[in-house]
This record gives structure tokens, C-alpha cells and sequence, in this order.
């Protein structure tokens, strides 16, 4: 967390914009403002609370709404007058019942990134009762016969045009793959640097 007595509320009458993304897409959700006492009830309570310049008083997103906006890190610009607030939201941030408050919609694409360091996490501190724990400990050989299975599986579920039961065996596949490279020591972005050269040499023909 961030070290608040270096922020610069002098700026604009004692708040600083406080730009909220979202922890598993970074995509922004809300623009809000804080002055000292909002930055400090956020870090105390873990939900993110602005300073309404209309209404001259606190208010904690979700109070009403309940799609409150836990805490997870926060960052500061360059001059220290400017907050980017990382959250994990309830439900629909915007209070017309959208995503978010600049109409983009949502993209879990980097709750890839979030899976493979949680599985990097487990393969180090190898937690009692976790699968992912067993599974490391079984060595690369078992590691390497699910992924196996799990493809086998995705086949045939793609033979049956089954939709729901394709979601269900890739999402199985793509874990045991990410246990596999973690356990191969390949990171999650070597394979998608390998991806990117293979286009960029398509494109460029």
C-alpha cells in the first residue's frame, strides 16, 4: 500500500481524482474523488469510499447499492496528486446497472494472469488440502496425464457439441496446462510472446 503522507492534496481544495479499475481486467470502472479522511476509511474498512463534492460528505460506493468495491492495492501518479484505486467489485459499478461507468464491458481475460501466479504460489508454499498442491507433488509424469485426459475429454465433448460441457473440459485443460508450465518453469508470457512473434511474422508477409 502506498505511503499516504506523500500524497499531494494541496492541488484542488483537498482532494485528488481517484481512478478505479478492476483487479482481474484493468479496465476502468469509475472516476471518483478523495480527500484524507475518504483515502484513510478506504484502507481501514477494504471498501472504497470518495468524497462527494455535491453533497460536501463521505460515501462508500455500494452503501446503497450493495455492489461495494473491495480494496485491493493502491498507486499513486508520478506527482503524487492523482490515485489509482485496484478493486474487486460486487456486481455493476455504474449506477445505470452497467459495468462500467464509461460503458466498456468486462473482460476477465486477465484472470489468466491472476490463475498462473496463484498456481506458482501453491507449486512454492505447497498448502495442505489444495489440488493443485497434490497434483505437484505427484510429479510431472501425473501432471502431464492430465493434461492428457483433459484434452481427450475436450474432444469428445466437442464431438458432442455439448456447449456447457466444452466450457467445462477446456476450462479443466487450460488449468492443467498452466500446472504443467509451471511446473516445466515456463511462464504464462513466453507462450504468449511465442504467439505474438508467430503473428507478427504472418502480418509482416
Amino acid at each position: 500500500m502506498i505511503d499516504t503522507t506523500k500524497i499531494d492534496f494541496s492541488k484542488n481544495s483537498g482532494l485528488v481524482p481517484a481512478i478505479v479499475i478492476d483487479e482481474f481486467t484493468d479496465q476502468v470502472l469509475m472516476l471518483g474523488y478523495m480527500n484524507q479522511e475518504a483515502l484513510s476509511k478506504t484502507i481501514d474498512t477494504k471498501l472504497v469510499t470518495f468524497f462527494s463534492r455535491s453533497r460536501k460528505t463521505l460515501w462508500t460506493k455500494g452503501e446503497t447499492s450493495k455492489n461495494y468495491l473491495h480494496l485491493v492495492d493502491i498507486k499513486t501518479d508520478c506527482d503524487n496528486d492523482t490515485l489509482l484505486i485496484i478493486a474487486r467489485p460486487d456486481g455493476p459499478t455504474c449506477h445505470l446497472g452497467n459495468y462500467s461507468c464509461f460503458g466498456n464491458e468486462k473482460s476477465n481475460t486477465k484472470f489468466f494472469d491472476y490463475l498462473f501466479e496463484l498456481i506458482k504460489d501453491r507449486k512454492e508454499k505447497l498448502p495442505e488440502g489444495s489440488y493443485t498442491t497434490e497434483l505437484f507433488k505427484s510429479g510431472l509424469n501425473r501432471i502431464i496425464q492430465k493434461v492428457g485426459e483433459e484434452a481427450i475429454e475436450t474432444i469428445i465433448a466437442a464431438k458432442n457439441n455439448n456447449k456447457e460441457e466444452i466450457i467445462n473440459e477446456v476450462s479443466d485443460l487450460l488449468y492443467h496446462l498452466m500446472v504443467m508450465l509451471v511446473e516445466e518453469n515456463i511462464e504464462l508470457q513466453d507462450i504468449l510472446n511465442n504467439l505474438i512473434e508467430r503473428h507478427s511474422k504472418k502480418t509482416n508477409k
